[in-house]
């Protein structure tokens, strides 16, 4: 399995299972021990490379454990406290790492709990961990540039100077994102009356921010909404390395379609958010059994369909979210359609299975 397929494999067991995990030891036995183990690619169960419950003492707290040390060539370079799944992560519950930090080698901390990872070093003060951390990433909203850097940590690729020297950009980058997350759903004065100044000449009263406040979400919304429709549509306009037959392309009859039809037909297409979060979800289920870089979108006005190769003849799954009630289109290996109601976007793990025999079919293609 590539690197990416392990982190897909565990974010689908941490989606099926973390309803019943209720501690913090059983957190550790059914997530973290399997990031250390199957994504780091440390052996969890050789004490040269792994320590739980590793002790050093500092000053006057004896006997204190971290959850795990992983060692690389007779030293300590990573610390690992967890915390039971779901409970939320914030530097009190750091503070074993701090003071271990100071008095090992170690030069990476992890804070998890089991689903998202923090991932600190010193780059504030030497010797001293960082409150805040450089990097974060949770195994149920995977940010794919924090991938590669993630890839650095493991026992294969590790290179403690790359990580450091990356750091310190991750770290502003990721406070960034995560600001500018916030402004973008709830936005301040400041930034409010930072674009309210550039578009409208009169006071600012707080009759104006107020108005101002709803107009910058809903700009922010619309503005972001598109970027990711421009973004998919030049994907789509790729031509297809396999010539694609459309049904309603072929009919001849009175009813064809003229291409002016079929442009308007095409503009009148809007890929909703949603969709494109169903389609993530399904791209990350079927990445086990085909190469992801192989799995395209193509929407349309009834459907949002996910195909093989940009191919109509090889369909992975539809998706009918344009109605009340949501349909998830999985195939057979005659390529024959079943919709599957389907409440959430969560609900398309439960056709894990199938989805997975669906991509078989194309994978030595």
């Amino acid at each position: 399995m590539s690197f990416e397929e392990r982190l897909t494999s565990l974010a689908i067991k941490i989606r099926q299972q973390k309803a019943a995990i209720l501690t913090e030891e059983a957190t550790k036995n059914a997530f973290v021990m399997p990031f250390i183990q199957s994504v780091l690619g440390y052996d969890v169960f050789n004490p040269l490379e792994v320590i739980p419950e590793f002790i050093s003492d500092v000053g006057t707290k004896k006997g204190e454990k971290i959850d795990y040390a992983i060692m690389k060539d007779g030293e300590i370079q990573i610390l690992i406290e967890a915390k039971k799944v779901g409970e939320p992560l914030n530097i009190n519950h750091a503070s074993q790492l701090f003071r271990y930090f100071h008095v090992t080698t170690a030069r990476i901390s992890i804070l998890t709990n089991g689903q998202v990872y923090r991932f600190y070093t010193d780059l504030d003060a030497p010797n001293k961990m960082d409150e805040k951390p450089f990097l974060e990433f949770d195994f149920l909203d995977m940010d794919d540039h924090a991938i590669p850097e993630l890839q650095k940590l493991t026992k294969s690729a590790f290179d403690v100077e790359s990580v450091l020297n990356a750091a310190g950009e991750l770290k502003y980058v990721g406070q960034i994102k995560r600001v500018m997350a916030s402004q973008l759903n709830e936005p301040d004065d400041d930034f409010v009356r930072f674009f309210a100044s550039r578009v409208y000449d009169g006071m600012l009263t707080q009759k104006v921010r107020e108005q101002f406040s709803q107009l910058t979400v809903k700009a922010a919304a619309q503005f972001l909404n598109d970027q990711i429709n421009d973004r998919l549509k030049s994907a789509m306009s790729k031509p297809s390395t396999t010539p694609v037959v459309v049904a309603e392309v072929q009919n001849d009859g009175p009813d064809a379609q003229t291409d002016t039809e079929k442009e308007d037909k095409k503009d009148k297409v809007v890929t909703t958010t949603e969709e494109l979060e169903g389609y993530n979800i399904v791209k990350a289920i079927v990445r086990t059994e085909i190469d992801v870089k192989r799995v395209t979108p193509r929407d349309t006005l009834s459907y949002f369909g996910i195909l093989a190769d940009d191919n109509n003849r090889k369909p992975l799954a539809r998706l009918h979210f344009n109605r009340s009630q949501k349909y998830l289109g999985t195939f057979d290996a005659d390529k024959n359609e079943t919709r599957n109601p389907i409440e959430s976007l969560d609900d398309i793990f439960e056709y894990s299975d199938i989805l997975r025999q669906t991509a078989q079919i194309y994978s030595d293609d």
